[in-house]
């Protein structure tokens, strides 16, 4: 079998899918993108699989460690993104060619489906607490939600009592034992971190996520030694090297890889079990596509401490245009008290509705990350 081609389709809401076709018609889907760069990683896409065709899809690893340590300038988002894209739709017509899903070639599934939560509110979260009661009362056992506004490295303790509120009117809106995951987003510099996640802890979060910048990660261990409430990192990192001395320092309980940016399955399952070493729990970013989920789930499938997996469905970034839209069958993502099980068809277990990608790539925009200003004119942390 050799790869004959592909075709890249930018699509909204600020999504980009990846389609390597062969030439015993079998074809692979990959989700690569950076939210907000996705030309600038189509154009690295481009470039990668320059080296591909008339090549074996099936050696997924030797193409994967070709895209990677052939260039001389390695890692980052952009060539990461473009790799994982690849990566996936690799494992995708090699699942289907065994007429298996990708798990199976992993090494089989050691759960049958996995927790999922809901995104509430939006990037300047408001009226949360009858957004998270609406949310558990379809089924969710979990949700997470922006924690805060743009916050200056030494802030007014108003804003943090607006978390405060915000976090409160949650807890009391869904009960004492459902999971609240708080993404700081890396709005909080090392200051007003240590506060805000002292002040949070009484609400029990699920974790809290990115309480820094992950160039920052080193004060995590002022953080950890702060609170008892789980901390939650990894979204922008991406490769094993970066998530190495992350876990042997010793300060994050959960990794959150992205599937679509850190390499795509082979790294992240990598990465996934040097956490397990570590005894760290993982939790895959994923506010993504359909071809992104499929993925992470089947990676979820066959790690022991993936715990819970973030998904897209009505996240505010899809108004118009969400994650089933994009498949044929829709049952595949059915989400059942708060739990998903394992898409078990061949690939990565979904069927892409390629015509509708096509119709709706006429209406893809450029989509970018707001910019926001604090008060004095400088620039903050998005």
């Amino acid at each position: 079998m050799k790869i004959t081609g592909y075709k890249l389709y930018q699509v909204p809401p600020r999504w980009l899918f990846l389609k390597i076709e062969t030439d015993e018609g079998i074809v692979g889907w990959g989700e690569p993108v950076i939210e907000g760069r996705a030309a600038t990683v189509k154009a690295a896409v481009e470039e990668l699989m320059e080296n591909l065709i008339g090549k074996d899809p099936q050696r997924i690893e030797d193409h994967w460690n070709m895209m990677y340590r052939s260039g001389f300038y390695r890692g980052g988002p952009i060539l990461m993104s473009a790799i994982a894209g690849i990566d996936q739709a690799l494992w995708d017509i090699k699942g289907k060619y065994y007429n298996a899903p990708v798990y199976q070639l992993l090494g089989g599934a050691c759960r049958d489906s996995i927790k999922v939560y809901s995104w509430i509110g939006g990037d300047r979260p408001a009226d949360v607490g009858n957004a998270a009661k609406e949310v558990v009362d379809r089924g969710f056992q979990a949700i997470k939600m922006n924690g805060t506004e743009e916050l200056q490295y030494v802030d007014s303790h108003q804003k943090i009592d607006q978390v405060i509120e915000r976090i409160a009117a949650v807890r009391e809106a869904v009960g004492p034992y459902v999971g609240i995951g708080i993404d700081f987003h890396g709005r909080v510099h090392k200051p007003m971190a240590k506060t805000l996640a002292k002040q949070l802890e009484e609400f029990r979060p699920m974790f809290i996520e990115e309480p820094v910048l992950p160039e920052n990660n080193e004060a995590l261990r002022d953080i950890a030694n702060h609170v008892t409430t789980p901390i939650a990192t990894g979204e922008r990192m991406f490769s094993r090297w970066q998530f190495k001395s992350l876990l042997t320092e010793g300060y994050a309980d959960i990794i959150q890889p992205d599937l679509s940016h850190a390499g795509g399955i082979t790294e992240c399952k990598k990465i996934i079990s040097m956490a397990e070493a570590f005894d760290v729990a993982v939790a895959p970013h994923c506010p993504l596509g359909p071809i992104a989920l499929a993925a992470c789930l089947q990676v979820d499938a066959t790690s022991h401490n993936a715990f819970i997996q973030e998904q897209s469905l009505g996240i505010h970034y899809n108004v118009g245009s969400d994650l089933l839209d994009y498949i044929t069958d829709k049952s595949v993502f059915t989400y059942e008290d708060g739990y998903v099980k394992i898409p078990d068809g061949p690939g990565l277990g979904i069927e892409v509705n390629e015509e509708h990608v096509k119709e709706m790539e006429k209406k893809a925009t450029h989509w970018r990350n707001p910019i926001w200003r604090h008060q004095d004119g400088s620039i903050a942390e998005w």
